[in-house]
């Protein structure tokens, strides 16, 4: 297969794991609190990905441990928590609404930061799909009581997300996505997520009733799926593009999360599939090899 018809099987597929991580959390939090969501998906993606990072410990990158350190934190530890936190007072759709301002980050970060170079076509497409985003927004139910602050820590989150991916892209896309990701989660994650959980009181009130089990399934699966492998596919994507590309996933997300909205009892209306219509025109001009 050749990196043109890859990338975009892989943004497909990130779609769909990522859309869905929005209810994951929000049926996590029916059985945690945010704190422990947030922490037991970090810690349980450390450990299984601890045998790669272990079998691979010698070529753990320590001349880029600082870069290492910085997309760990803003990309796989501190929106892990505040997801959860923001899902206490918002929708699950309208946190993976939200989301899809991270190609809008991604380039004001890569052009501060990185000296990052985007073309108008580029641009355009992100703009045309941010559109989209937009519509889709602001014709749910639940459009016109956003509590503001919960709001601004979801675009935080973003922008952190948005820091890490552009730090993947401009120092550490030789690292193989496999050991990246075992290295992030495992030698750099395991002790802070395993710290919080502790300070969260988990260890204190966790019993293995039916109930906390079922959670506990919720967790696991975000953690399996949208944690662990998905940035597997994430770092993989940045290795055969570029970070603008790789945060395009973030405008398919919101279909994928208004549509388990829906399954789950929210409202879908012609407008939002219009919306969505929009979102993938404006993919179209990311379609050329360059991007």
């Amino acid at each position: 297969m050749n990196k043109e018809k890859e990338k975009w099987i892989i943004l497909a597929v990130l779609s769909l794991i990522w859309g869905s991580s929005f209810i994951l959390i929000k049926k996590s939090l029916e059985h945690f609190s945010p704190y422990q969501v947030g922490a037991l998906r970090v810690l349980i993606s450390g450990i299984l990905l601890s045998p790669i990072a272990i079998l691979n410990w010698k070529n753990f990158p320590r001349k880029q441990l600082k870069w290492l350190l910085l997309a760990a934190f803003a990309g796989n530890f501190i929106p892990m928590f505040l997801f959860p936190i923001a899902e206490t007072k918002v929708s699950s759709s309208i946190a993976g609404i939200m989301n899809s301002m991270m190609p809008i980050f991604t380039i004001i970060v890569g052009a501060f930061f990185w000296g990052t170079k985007t073309t108008s076509k580029q641009i355009l497409g992100i703009l045309i799909s941010f559109f989209g985003v937009v519509v889709l927004l602001f014709s749910g139910e639940d459009s016109s009581d956003m509590p503001l602050f919960y709001v601004g820590l979801l675009l935080f989150a973003v922008f952190l997300y948005a820091v890490s991916v552009t730090t993947v892209g401009a120092k550490l896309t030789h690292i193989p996505a496999k050991m990246m990701s075992s290295f992030v989660f495992f030698y750099v994650l395991f002790l802070p997520s395993l710290f919080s959980l502790y300070f969260s009181d988990f260890f204190k009130v966790f019993s293995f009733t039916k109930e906390n089990m079922i959670g506990m399934g919720f967790v696991a699966t975000l953690s399996v799926l949208g944690t662990g492998l998905a940035m597997m596919l994430q770092y993989r994507l940045m290795s055969i593009s570029n970070p603008l590309f790789a945060s395009t996933v973030t405008l398919l997300m919101p279909i994928v999360a208004v549509i388990w909205g829906v399954i789950d009892g929210e409202s879908f209306t012609v407008l939002q599939a219009f919306g969505a219509l929009i979102i993938f025109a404006g993919l179209i001009f990311l379609r050329k090899k360059k991007a």
